[in-house]
């Protein structure tokens, strides 16, 4: 019986930041090593960081990706350790995972299957590896096994899966499996999207299962390059039986989970599943063996699933969008080195879900680091230093500000700053009304004739929005903070939203989610809290309002839905047209199927308004600050969903719908 200790990291990496990245994966080995791993697994790409975009091109970064791999090396003694790196070969960049062990490179293991859609990229950059190949690559005078290759590393057959390899039909675990495979790493980057664990289990586990083999698959945590947010998971699995799932979101660098396997009972159960098993090693051109002395666990620990009692939630997808949020946040802080946040406060759904998303962050990390280790990783704001609560913590790393003139309410200026007060941020009031004022003053000298509701409104709302982001900016400024801008999803698939007001700022939070879910998300925060525990009742004054954007005079009674239309139709409307990429006829008809309340008349008037303003704003979509990615209708042209700025307009696809309906 051969029994092993493997493990897998999560790491919080970030593009191009070498020493950081090499302090995690020398601190991840180091772990694993005070733990006796025999074989550890760490993320994609890992050594230069997943998001290096056109950087990969740089023949400069593989070259000091390939310098920090020698300075990893020493580490590795008396360890089995993958890490990953660009490799450039024959005037072409791969995606490699290279093996070391026992303080020696055996070899390099290349992407065959690359991420291509959505927020991925790859093949702008990298090359696929055909599957069966395998050459060798020279670097400082030594040769190195490279391409599609197993190793043998103390009789112990170790292969691998990079990422897409495992998502793909023709898997690369078909041939390990062929070739009497014992181990299969899995270093990924896999992205966050809701709910997405349960598939990623379901591959590791029916890999180990159909192999025959330990499956262990390591992904990166944290906010490593600006939109895309990492939730971890190591994820080990054994002949069809899930080991283990770590814990995700985590806030530590470095988050090691470990298992115990016997490797005795693999090939019979093979030989069992397969009839007689032969292993062949004909698919494999090479062969890597190396030998060293290592120390074996005597027993097996019994495994310890534990799952998180809010991963078994009715309310998963509000309890991620908590946790990745402000984890996102976190590390877009840090590693900005921003002082914080400031934030316009309305009163309305959009700023106070980001102000709670602040004040989440607070609570989480403090919850997983404490308190000291919290203000260690920001240890660059002195001011933080002093704090002893989670409430003046908040006061120094939010700043928010309700900005109103003569359309804004009582109810919304009550909303906010009981909001701010009850969470702990610095709250300020800003009278701009005078500024506003002065501004349509400024215009009626010049145009010669007043502005009015029924002529100008608008470009009466428009400068509204614009004035407030002067002020807001300086304070960011001020405070070295990074200020945040509240437009959701659903504005921005239809351009309800006033460039250079409220899309000011250098971070957009919520620009990759609707605002039906933002509205559920802050009840649910209300009446059933963070793990059914954290909950904050002041969220009742922003719920009970109807959305507004308070620009028109209190009389109008303005509200979101009756300048556009029922965000629940909004909602639809914008998974069909731009997610599904159905025709105007096609959504008015699935449209009539899902709210049978509407008039055939109402719904083909909000699907020509959504299609004729989806086109109109394209460019403002273009402007709007990064944003993180939720889920697969996100609307970032930058990372998912492309449109051209000039367009037809879908003037010909609407010419049916214009006709009136008899």
């Amino acid at each position: 019986m051969k029994i092993l200790k493997v493990a897998g990291a999560s790491l919080n990496q970030t593009p191009l930041d070498w020493e950081n990245n090499r302090r995690n994966i020398i601190e991840a080995i180091r772990q694993a090593k005070k733990n006796q791993v025999n074989v550890l697994c760490l993320p994609e790409l890992c050594i230069c960081g997943y998001g290096c975009e056109d950087m990969f091109l740089s023949y400069s970064t593989a070259e000091t990706a390939w310098y920090i791999l020698q300075t990893i090396l020493p580490e590795t003694t008396q360890i089995t350790v993958n890490v990953g790196l660009p490799i450039w070969h024959y005037n072409r960049v791969y995606n490699t995972a290279a093996l070391l062990a026992d303080g020696k490179i055996v070899g390099f293991v290349a992407k065959q299957f690359l991420a291509n859609n959505g927020i991925h990229y790859e093949t702008r950059w990298f090359t696929a590896w055909q599957a069966g190949k395998a050459t060798e690559i020279e670097r400082d005078g030594k040769r190195y096994p490279f391409g599609d290759v197993i190793f043998e590393v103390n009789q112990l057959k170790i292969g691998f899966e990079i990422c897409e390899d495992a998502w793909a039909a023709e898997r690369p675990g078909r041939n390990l499996y062929k070739s009497g495979i014992d181990i299969v790493l899995n270093p990924s980057a896999s992205h966050f999207s809701f709910e997405k664990l349960e598939t990623r289990k379901r591959f590791v586990v029916d890999g180990s299962r159909q192999f025959g083999c330990t499956y262990i698959y390591a992904n990166l945590v944290g906010n490593e390059a600006g939109r895309a947010i990492y939730d971890g998971g190591v994820i080990i699995a054994q002949n069809g039986k899930l080991l283990c799932v770590s814990e995700r979101f985590t806030y530590h660098n470095v988050h090691l989970t470990k298992a115990d396997i016997s490797i005795s009972t693999q090939h019979q159960q093979q030989a069992q599943m397969s009839g007689i098993f032969q292993p062949d090693l004909r698919n494999y051109p090479a062969l890597v063996k190396i030998s060293f002395l290592e120390n074996y666990p005597e027993k097996i620990s019994p495994p310890i699933l534990k799952e998180k009692s809010w991963e078994a939630s009715p309310y998963l997808k509000e309890e991620e969008f908590a946790r990745a949020i402000a984890l996102a946040l976190f590390d877009y802080m840090r590693k900005t080195r921003s002082h914080g946040f400031v934030l316009s406060l309305s009163g309305g759904a959009d700023s106070s879900s980001l102000a709670i998303a602040v004040r989440l962050m607070i609570y989480l990390a403090i919850e997983q680091l404490g308190l000291e280790k919290f203000k260690e990783k920001l240890k660059y704001i002195a001011d933080l230093q002093r704090c002893q609560t989670q409430e003046e913590i908040c006061s120094v790393l939010l700043a928010v500000a309700y900005q109103p003139t003569e359309n804004s309410s009582e109810t919304t200026q009550k909303a906010a700053q009981s909001l701010a007060q009850s969470i702990g941020a610095t709250f300020y009031q800003f009278d701009i009304n005078p500024i506003f004022k002065a501004y349509v003053q400024t215009i009626e000298n010049a145009l010669g004739r007043p502005l009015s509701w029924q002529q100008d409104d608008i470009a009466l709302q428009n400068i509204q929005a614009r004035v407030r982001a002067p002020s807001i900016w300086l304070l960011a400024n001020l405070r070295k903070a990074l200020l945040l801008a509240t437009s959701n999803r659903s504005e921005a698939a239809v351009g309800y939203a006033t460039m250079d007001g409220d899309t000011s700022g250098g971070l957009s939070p919520l620009a990759g989610i609707d605002k039906p879910f933002i509205q559920r998300w802050l009840l649910w925060l209300e009446q059933v809290g963070l793990e059914g525990e954290l909950r904050f009742p002041v969220l009742r004054l922003v719920n009970e309002q109807k959305p507004t954007a308070e620009l028109r005079p209190l009389s109008y009674q303005q509200t979101d839905e009756d300048d556009l239309m029922p965000y629940s139709v909004l909602n639809q409307l914008e998974a069909y047209a731009i997610r599904d990429k159905y025709s105007p006829s096609d959504c008015l008809r699935c449209l009539q199927s899902d709210f049978p309340q509407y008039s055939s008349t109402k719904l083909k008037e909000w699907t020509i308004r959504f299609f004729e303003l989806w086109a109109r704003n394209q460019w403002k979509r273009e402007r709007y600050a990064p944003s993180f990615h939720f889920d697969d209708r996100n609307l970032d042209p930058r990372s998912w969903c492309r449109f051209p700025i000039l367009s037809g307009g879908f003037e010909y696809e609407l010419k049916s719908l214009k006709v009136p309906i008899n």
